[in-house]
């Protein structure tokens, strides 16, 4: 009885006092609002701005990397028009030659061919590493060979001016830490043996990656390496990331290209394989 009692009275001051409490608060936030409209704006900016602050900043990075995609497309697409431009130069320039060696039959055997050496080193030479040049930058083609170091081995890699850094295949990768700093073990297939090797290499950062038809960029690890193309050896950074679905397990990037290199996308393999020219491979990527 006693408890129904207490119920009852505590049921009957909530709805006595509720009414009463939410009055005496409206009245007292309107006192301030009259009194003090300018600590209410203030609170209400403080709010409110945090909130815009954090919207604008998303879709402020967003469109910068919706900007750096397309950039780096109209990169690539440049320079694939570039190369077909050296292609066509090159055409015009045997076709020349050949024409003025037509109509200079009469000449000496050995004047002809030094006129045909002095035309050609004007604008190709060969290099040591069995490619050509032009004003001093390598020509390769669309695929070459490359050595990697770890894990010591030569691979196939396609050779890509659209990529801004260079990548390589991790079918499982694993981050930890040695002694206070970042490392990452991951696999790679052997291209001899067709086994799994496991490399270790210091963490370097983190990247973004967005990959068309992505809506998200991923973050990918970045380690470094050093890979030998033609007569290039550099210590450059490759992204990991599962390429198994590509036929070529390592992809160069304008990181190693850039101030060095040309690439022909009408030639493959054009640089020397343990001193021996690799032949042409003509099945497609």
């Amino acid at each position: 009885m006693i408890t129904d009692r207490v119920l009852l009275l505590a049921n009957l001051l909530t709805f006595w006092l509720a009414p009463v409490v939410t009055n005496l608060i409206f009245m007292r936030m309107m006192i301030i609002y009259r009194t003090r409209p300018n600590m209410i704006r203030l609170l209400t900016v403080c709010c409110v701005l945090p909130l815009l602050s954090a919207c604008n900043d998303s879709a402020r990075e967003d469109r910068l990397v919706e900007r750096e995609a397309y950039v780096n497309a109209r990169e690539s697409e440049l320079v694939t028009l570039f190369a077909e431009l050296v292609a066509q130069k090159k055409s015009l320039e045997d076709q020349h030659a050949s024409t003025h060696s037509d109509k200079s039959e009469k000449k000496p055997d050995s004047q002809q061919s030094d006129c045909l050496s002095a035309a050609n080193s004007t604008f190709f030479t060969k290099t040591d590493a069995g490619s050509q040049q032009i004003k001093n930058k390598i020509v390769f083609g669309s695929l070459e060979y490359v050595y990697l170091d770890p894990p010591g081995l030569e691979f196939s890699a396609r050779i890509d001016t659209g990529a801004r850094t260079s990548s390589l295949n991790a079918m499982t990768l694993m981050e930890f830490e040695r002694d206070g700093k970042p490392y990452v073990r991951f696999t790679l297939k052997n291209p001899q043996t067709g086994e799994m090797m496991e490399i270790t290499r210091r963490l370097r950062r983190h990247v973004k990656i967005k990959e068309r038809g992505d809506r998200e960029a991923q973050q990918r690890p970045v380690v470094r390496m050093r890979v030998t193309l033609g007569s290039i050896n550099e210590l450059i950074d490759f992204t990991l990331e599962n390429r198994s679905k590509f036929k070529h397990q390592v992809l160069i990037g304008r990181n190693l290209l850039r101030d060095l290199a040309i690439v022909d996308v009408s030639q493959r393999y054009m640089t020397k394989v343990d001193g021996i020219m690799p032949p042409v491979d003509t099945t497609k990527q």
